[in-house]
């Protein structure tokens, strides 16, 4: 039976190896500290933070995140720890809620690993504070306990990590910090919570567990219209809304009935929209969500499991070589053989439960691959050869496949909502992965254009023809090649922007536009817009940013990297950091606004549970396909059917 704590209540551990589940309304920031018999906190390397976020026995989320999941070994910390205490904090940066009275109550549940809570406390009462200790984990005459705290601090994470007596606590707080901002930068943003909060498993049979007997891992779907940061577009007097269309206040409809039972011991047999949902679209959403989160943790489960048998083995030699007995006899040589069959045997269970998810998670990619609608689907499915323009904006959008070096043959749809809430940076510069050092300079600019322009055409395929727009600044005219698609079928609102006034004019248009949306909102006057306004979502695609821009340029591209996404004005940049150094700091704040990926295979993408790095691959036409070309030309012929 679960405890249900309030601030102040312990509750015995029945077990060692556990889980802390937290969720909150918005981002927080997870971590956990250290501390010996008076509670105490010996130094940095007593503490799991994002920026190192595994200690002996305890391992936290590498970035801010609405739901965490702590992984906890209390046999495996240190002998002089007695404390485990869970924090969490607000990360810092414009726009983000200053104090935990503003979001909504975080909860926090001290699980088995199969699941079941133990403990859960709701951190209610909280007001000023932007740093919390939630909990503590406690040994006590040999047995350990857990205690609900919900100590807040309005000076936040450093007046915290001072209390517990952590030397230079406002310097590793602003690490932990700048950690986290960077984390969010180069995170995938996980889907909005459902009402249910749970992913539909399959009707029978096993479900997909993390390697540990974990049950699977809750589902996201979208949020409320009613919610701020679903509606902070909408306009009470007129018919300006960029919220996704198909979001609901109500708890959607279960899926069908799917496969019937599997027999017993078989797996489920996998089936296509096996998720809530209000439409086929949105189960597949959702289910695709559920598969990438499924993959994370059974991944992250084995690599716990293997760093555990490495752990243990290594104890295990110390111990050995340690006593001089071990050298007599061989009973050292006995105890390093016994070592490493434990460590092989540990480690062969592990496989076998990760070969065993990743079977079940790519049998379940077989069959909802070919079932993909075509704003996630990639350009090789068929379903793009009955292509149609739509009537209605769709979900989401697919902008890439991840994948993780345990599963390389398990491809995981990057889907990214729309309208977007975020711009997005394909970076053309050179980087650590193999694909991009064995490529030139000229190369992967040429593929970085070329991604940004198939990124493009997707997007103005899944939208109704007279509802997205596209604005090019091509300063030097160098992208010529990769842009004749768009160019040639004529759905570019006008020819790309070349030279240092093509470039002033395309930003000023943009930004009045911004500037005048902005304003009919706040008066509730949409209908009092100038008839020349297109009201439609743009895309502004720079190319080889910073060439031609001043500084009046950069301020109006930040701006609209700021503020275009709630009213319609969404950036595509193409551009190497590097190249924009000379403008120093002040462009770090838009670097980090936007979804960065890369025109060849690279690993920087972080999933938002767990942190793996991810590889992200582009998506890339069948080789002397045309399936683009003939996608615009609809796209094309649709908009002038319009216009008549």
């Amino acid at each position: 039976m679960t405890a249900e704590l309030v601030r102040g209540q312990n509750h015995t551990l029945p077990q060692t190896r556990l889980e802390i589940r937290v969720s909150a309304g918005s981002p927080v920031v997870a971590g956990a500290t250290l501390g010996d018999e008076r509670g105490t906190v010996r130094g940095a390397e007593w503490i799991a933070h994002p920026a190192s976020h595994r200690v002996p026995g305890l391992e936290v989320s590498r970035q801010a995140a609405a739901d965490h999941r702590l992984a906890v070994d209390l046999d495996a910390l240190p002998d002089a720890v007695h404390r485990v205490t869970v924090l969490l904090a607000l990360p810092m940066g414009a726009g983000r809620p200053g104090r935990f009275g503003a979001v909504a109550a975080p909860f926090v549940a001290v699980t088995g690993l199969d699941g079941t809570e133990i403990a859960t406390f709701t951190l209610t009462g909280l007001d000023t504070e932007s740093a919390v200790s939630a909990l503590e984990l406690y040994r006590r005459q040999g047995v350990w306990k857990v205690r609900a705290v919900g100590q807040g601090y309005a000076a936040g994470l450093a007046e915290l990590l001072a209390d517990q007596g952590v030397a230079e606590a406002a310097e590793l707080a602003a690490s932990i910090q700048e950690a986290v901002a960077s984390g969010l930068a180069r995170s995938v943003t996980p889907p909005p919570r459902t009402p249910d909060g749970e992913r539909v498993g399959h009707p029978a049979g096993p479900a997909v567990s993390g390697g540990n007997g974990r049950p699977p891992a809750p589902a996201q779907a979208p949020e409320p219209l009613d919610d701020p940061a679903a509606s902070h577009a909408e306009a009470p007097g007129g018919p300006i809304n960029y919220a996704h269309p198909r979001r609901q206040t109500s708890a959607p409809p279960p899926p069908p009935p799917t496969a019937p039972p599997a027999a017993p011991g078989q797996p489920a047999q996998p089936v296509a929209g096996d998720a809530t949902g209000w439409s086929m679209d949105e189960r597949l959403y959702n289910q695709i969500w559920g598969m990438f989160e499924d993959l994370a943790r059974a991944v992250a489960a084995y690599r716990s499991a293997v760093d555990f048998a490495e752990s243990r083995m290594d104890q295990e030699l110390d111990r050995t070589l340690s006593d001089p007995r071990s050298r007599i006899g061989g009973a050292g040589d006995r105890a390093r053989e016994e070592a490493r069959a434990k460590h092989d045997e540990l480690t062969g269970r592990a496989r076998e439960a990760l070969e065993r998810d990743l079977a079940q998670l790519a049998a379940e990619s077989a069959v909802v691959e070919p079932a993909l609608p075509a704003a996630y689907a990639g350009w090789d499915n068929p379903v793009w050869h009955g292509y149609r323009v739509p009537m209605e904006i769709p979900m989401a959008l697919r902008i890439g496949d991840l994948h993780l070096p345990e599963g390389i043959g398990l491809r995981i749809p990057l889907l990214v909502r729309l309208p977007l809430e975020r711009g997005i940076w394909v970076d053309s510069g050179r980087t650590a992965s193999e694909a991009a050092a064995s490529s030139t300079g000229d190369q992967l600019r040429r593929l970085a254009m070329e991604t940004a322009v198939a990124l493009a055409a997707r997007l103005l395929a899944v939208y109704p023809a007279d509802e997205f727009s596209v604005h090019v600044i091509d300063p030097a005219g160098s992208a010529a090649g990769p842009l004749s698609p768009l160019v040639a079928s004529g759905v570019l609102a006008g020819p790309p922007a070349a030279g240092a006034e093509g470039v002033s004019s395309v930003l000023a248009h943009l930004t009045r536009r911004v500037d005048l949306v902005q304003m009919a909102i706040r008066a509730g006057a949409a209908d009092a817009l100038p008839p020349d306004l297109d009201t439609g979502e743009q895309l502004l695609i720079v190319n080889d940013f910073p060439h031609g821009f001043d500084d009046r340029a950069v301020t109006q591209l930040r701006y609209l990297a700021d503020e275009g996404p709630s009213v319609g004005v969404h950036l595509l940049m193409v551009a190497d950091r590097e190249d924009a150094s000379a403008y120093g700091p002040v462009l770090d704040p838009l670097w980090r606004s936007l979804l960065r990926i890369t025109p060849v295979a690279d690993d920087h993408l972080a999933d938002p549970w767990v942190g793996h790095a991810w590889t992200y691959e582009p998506l890339r036409a069948p080789q002397g396909s045309r399936v683009l070309e003939k996608v615009l030309a609809l796209v094309a012929a649709a908009r002038r059917a319009g216009y008549r």
